[in-house]
């Protein structure tokens, strides 16, 4: 599984722009100086956000990008696939009928796998920009998780 850097600054990019916005518009400059990322990488994360309606661009001597939305109307998921990215948690092709193994053979672990994917997505669709700046992301998962029996330790 893989999320790569695109993905994650695409989150972290509009969760400055959400803190620091206040619904006007925030240059690139100043993000990019918060939060350790290069001007270039942000100015093409942000045609995809933009072509996405995830911001919107202002221009001028006091232009930028804001949020398109309110940061609680704002899913992470989105984020992460207007950013065109894909948290694949398998080896085989989405849809396709080659499997893990090569020909149509999947391996022993593949539901696993194909699982946490689903409960990744399903996460990130639970999970809002708002709730990322207001710092309520932390502990969501178990507040969401069935319960279950406690995992017995390793007798060594």
């Amino acid at each position: 599984m893989k999320l790569t850097t695109r993905g994650r600054y695409a989150v972290t990019a509009l969760a400055d722009l959400a803190a620091h916005g206040a619904g006007a518009p925030v240059a690139l400059a100043e993000i990019a100086l918060r939060q350790g990322i290069s001007v270039a990488y942000l100015e093409q994360i942000f045609a995809k956000l933009r072509r996405a309606g995830l911001v919107e661009s202002a221009r001028g001597q006091a232009g930028g990008y804001r949020l398109a939305r309110a940061p609680g109307e704002i899913r992470i998921a989105e984020i992460i696939h207007a950013a065109d990215e894909e948290i694949k948690t398998t080896a085989c092709a989405p849809g396709a009928s080659q499997g893990c193994q090569g020909g149509s053979a999947r391996c022993l672990t593949h539901d696993l796998w194909d699982e946490l994917g689903r409960q990744i997505d399903i996460f990130l669709n639970a999970v809002t920009l708002e709730d990322v700046i207001e710092r309520r992301v932390l502990g969501m998962a178990a507040v969401n998780a069935p319960a279950r029996a406690p995992v017995l330790e390793r007798v060594q």
